[in-house]
């Protein structure tokens, strides 16, 4: 039996999320304004059967493949969001599973760090995949369950918000994200992201 995890639809990808998931991909790296799919399940292994029902069904392209520990992601892309879709219902159709099967998002952590010191900017910098932090910024960190969530959660701030992408990291059981900008900005991302998570139906944890 597979578990449904994250199952989430992204209409237009934005230039800096299609850009940070072309950073930490190995397959074909999505571009701006193009519809992507997110597909999160236990066990990890079975995402291959389901890339392989994916990639059949229609013209998209696999960019995220993750197999760890516990859990498996896929991300497929796809200038047409009609593919897009009818990739993601065939997937779920193949583990006889519906949208409202996976987890419900929970938040466990949304937290505003507001004018930041040299030395922390430079902390996260040193680890981080998106843009930079410099002092002053104010910074938004995330932590929602389950992880595939956060890609979500930052495409749409950056819809919502003149904000900077620092850092996504959507594998494992928690997802983190971490924006930053000035601080009217990051608390309009801060709202909107909780507003749409909160939006997402499925099971609770």
């Amino acid at each position: 039996m597979v578990d449904l995890r994250t199952y989430v639809f992204l209409d237009s990808l934005q230039p800096q999320m299609a850009s940070y998931i072309s950073s930490i991909s190995r397959g074909f790296l999505p571009v701006t304004d193009q519809a992507c799919c997110v597909i999160e399940i236990a066990p990890g292994i079975e995402i291959n059967r389901l890339t392989d029902v994916a990639l059949k069904a229609t013209n998209v392209m696999p960019g995220l493949q993750v197999v760890e520990r516990a859990f498996g992601i896929l991300e497929i892309h796809s200038d047409d969001q009609g593919d897009v879709r009818r990739a993601g219902e065939d997937i779920l159709m193949a583990i006889d599973q519906t949208e409202d099967n996976r987890i419900k998002p929970k938040i466990l952590t949304s937290q505003l760090v507001k004018n930041l010191t040299d030395h922390h900017c430079q902390m996260i910098n040193r680890t981080r995949y998106g843009q930079m932090l410099i002092r002053g910024d104010t910074l938004y960190i995330l932590e929602v369950e389950s992880a595939g969530y956060a890609y979500f959660a930052a495409n749409e701030a950056e819809k919502a918000s003149h904000i900077k992408i620092v850092d996504v990291k959507g594998i494992g059981k928690f997802g983190r994200v971490y924006i930053a900008g000035d601080e009217a900005d990051v608390v309009e991302a801060k709202l909107c992201i909780e507003d749409k998570l909160a939006g997402i139906s499925g099971r609770d944890i």
